[in-house]
């Protein structure tokens, strides 16, 4: 993107610590399954075709911006090892066999994994948009873990866009970015009724008028009950505190 003068360059240190993810990690994953901010469903569902197109799911940006191409393939016998494993859980489950990955996928896997070579499903939200039943959607995906999966909650710490693009201090963003990392990186067994009731936490509805943006958040933390979070993200966009964690 071509910013404005004044705002060119405030990405750079994100699109650095995506770029180093894949180093980070202690094993290169056989698959990923990612959940974004940008699809919502009735129920949990996957993108189950083996060859999943690309949904521009954004407007008025550059035409470049709609030339871009990311050519992952899909990864079925994943899509349905998730939805078994929500099933089990008690959790109805679907598969969308024509549905593409939207820009909460393609546009941080571009600098994630450029070469496209790892397999990835998408997972939907949950119509509702409810805390605890993406914690539990998370703690039912827990053994992909185990299976060489790399879970990914892709959506944004401070979602307020009004606000965020203008200048001046941002309502909530410093209280809420220092309650989430309390919670992430503090005591794992208190963080699922923490998330849980997130909306009670200080500056959080100033910082997420509509959650979606935070909610994969909680079905990475879902799959993680034990594990410490780390803060391998913080800096300010705009002015803006944008935190990024991981967990294991």
């Amino acid at each position: 993107m071509d910013w404005p003068p004044g705002l060119a360059g405030a990405w750079d240190p994100l699109a650095a610590w995506l770029r180093g993810i894949a180093a980070s990690l202690p094993i290169a994953p056989t698959a990923i399954v990612v959940v974004s901010a940008h699809w919502e469903a009735p129920r949990p569902t996957v993108t189950s075709r083996p060859d999943p197109p690309l949904i521009y799911d954004y407007s008025g940006f550059p035409a470049h911006t709609y030339e871009l191409r990311y050519a992952a393939p899909g990864a079925p016998a994943v899509a349905e090892r998730v939805q078994a494993l929500l099933r089990a859980a008690g959790i109805p489950a679907s598969a969308d066999d024509r549905r593409g990955f939207d820009h909460g996928v393609f546009i941080p896997f571009l600098l994630v994994a450029p070469d496209a070579d790892v397999p990835i499903v998408q997972l939907s939200l949950v119509d509702g948009l409810d805390a605890a039943a993406h914690l539990a959607i998370g703690r039912a995906l827990e053994p992909l873990r185990h299976e060489g999966v790399l879970l990914v909650g892709s959506g944004m710490s401070y979602h307020n866009l009004g606000a965020f693009m203008r200048p001046g201090p941002k309502p909530g963003a410093e209280p809420f970015d220092a309650w989430l990392h309390d919670t992430l990186t503090g005591d794992a067994g208190s963080r699922q009724a923490r998330l849980a009731a997130w909306d009670q936490a200080p500056g959080a509805r100033l910082a997420h008028p509509r959650e979606e943006h935070l909610l994969p958040l909680m079905v990475a933390a879902g799959a993680a009950p034990a594990d410490t979070g780390v803060r391998s993200f913080h800096d300010r966009i705009w002015g803006t505190p944008i935190s990024g964690y991981q967990f294991g």
